[in-house]
């Protein structure tokens, strides 16, 4: 009598004690793993402001599940899959992150608001000062969407979930969100899971796929010196206006981030700095805060065990692996097209994870060679993937919503 007393009064334990084996294990792990994300985000080897959020999310949430009414296990965290009114009115109520997950996350408005936040961070002046090469390098470093595409196909996916899950190719966690929120919402969120796991990872594996492909002396090499004029601020407006018309015109199903990253750039360059300081600190930080806590929560042992997140956690790995491949090797390219004059690492900063690809790309030339300055070079590559990796997601919904005849 007294053991059940003990497991009613701590539900917590008593829910394990329940769960079968493998949601036992499956909790436990991710407890760790949750713990693990927040040491790894505080030492600097993962992004902090990401991980650590979405490390304790996680392990809070498969250790708070409790008895809920009727015997059924849950928590108190939030309900992704409440669609009926009735039933959604009711955990907005009782769930704590259910207004923040049904008003911002499951309809796109967080990927919008990191959007506009990245935008007025973006000096586009480096994509203007050298836009073929800087593009090319983007286009290289989308091969992961290219590869795991038909891969998803081969592996059993419905169509609409493979080119989901190959947008983690492109390696820009909003895009993935809103991606996958178009073509697979029976699926987003363990798609968008998956999706920021790895891109939290980019930061620590990078560096060795760089380190494996491209020679320690070509690693150091300094970029050749060029002459490039300064883009005016009013160049720089003219730029995003007609980029941002030109990419909704021609992929309207994406018009809500192109329109959100290329209005933080306008803010940005037209001297707007109430709005500029608004966007590029409290509303980046806090939706890229919130965006963390809840793909942690949502990392619960029942989604994470279903046998689709294998498939997604394979298709992810190889899809941003290829796209570090393919912008490494678009640096070849332009090394020898240059005379062996160009730094061949500056192309994993065409994989769009801004600006966490640009950093490892000099972080790892400066472990070699410390007066050796590619972040320019880089950063014009970074800022080019965010688009392209639009441009491919919008190709993609727009061919796979052709196709089902939506």
């Amino acid at each position: 009598m007294g053991n059940i007393d003990f497991l009613q009064l701590f539900q917590g334990i008593a829910t394990l004690a329940a769960s079968e084996p493998k949601i036992l294990i499956g909790r436990i792990f991710l407890i760790l793993l949750g713990v693990l994300l927040i040491y790894l985000g505080k030492k600097g080897v993962l992004e902090a402001l990401l991980m650590i959020p979405m490390g304790l999310g996680m392990a809070t949430v498969n250790a708070g599940v409790l008895f809920l009414q009727g015997g059924k296990m849950g928590t108190l965290f939030l309900d992704p899959l409440s669609s009926e009114t009735n039933q959604l009115m009711s955990v907005l109520q009782i769930n704590w992150l259910q207004p923040i997950y049904t008003f911002t996350f499951s309809n796109g408005l967080i990927a919008c608001l990191v959007f506009l936040g990245i935008g007025s961070l973006l000096d586009v002046g480096f994509v203007m000062a050298r836009p073929f090469r800087s593009m090319f390098l983007a286009v290289c470093a989308e091969l992961g969407t290219l590869v795991t595409f038909p891969m998803g196909v081969w592996l059993g996916l419905p169509v609409n979930q493979a080119a989901a899950t190959s947008t983690i190719g492109g390696a820009d966690g909003p895009m993935v969100l809103f991606s996958a929120l178009v073509l697979a919402p029976e699926i987003f969120v363990p798609i968008t899971v998956v999706g920021y796991l790895y891109l939290g990872l980019t930061y620590g594996g990078y560096p060795y796929l760089i380190r494996a492909m491209v020679p320690r002396r070509l690693r150091g090499m300094p970029m050749p010196q060029e002459k490039t004029r300064n883009v005016t601020s009013e160049e720089k407006m003219v730029f995003a206006v007609i980029a941002a018309i030109a990419l909704c015109l021609l992929f309207p199903v994406a018009a809500p981030l192109f329109l959100s990253l290329f209005l933080g750039v306008i803010v940005r360059e037209s001297g707007l700095t109430h709005f500029y300081e608004l966007f590029s600190n409290t509303v980046l930080y806090g939706a890229t805060f919130f965006l963390g806590l809840l793909l942690g929560v949502l990392c619960d042992a029942n989604t994470i065990l279903d046998p689709t997140v294998l498939t997604l956690l394979i298709i992810g790995i190889v899809a941003l692996t290829f796209s570090a491949i393919g912008g490494l090797l678009g640096g070849y390219v332009l090394y020898f097209a240059s005379g062996k004059k160009y730094n061949p690492v500056i192309g994993i900063a065409g994989v769009s994870c801004v600006p966490t690809t640009a950093k490892v790309a000099q972080k790892t030339v400066s472990e070699v060679s410390p007066e050796s300055i590619i972040l320019p070079h880089a950063l014009g590559a970074n800022i080019s993937g965010v688009i392209t990796s639009a441009i491919f997601a919008a190709v993609l919904i727009t061919l796979v919503r052709a196709a089902s005849g939506q």
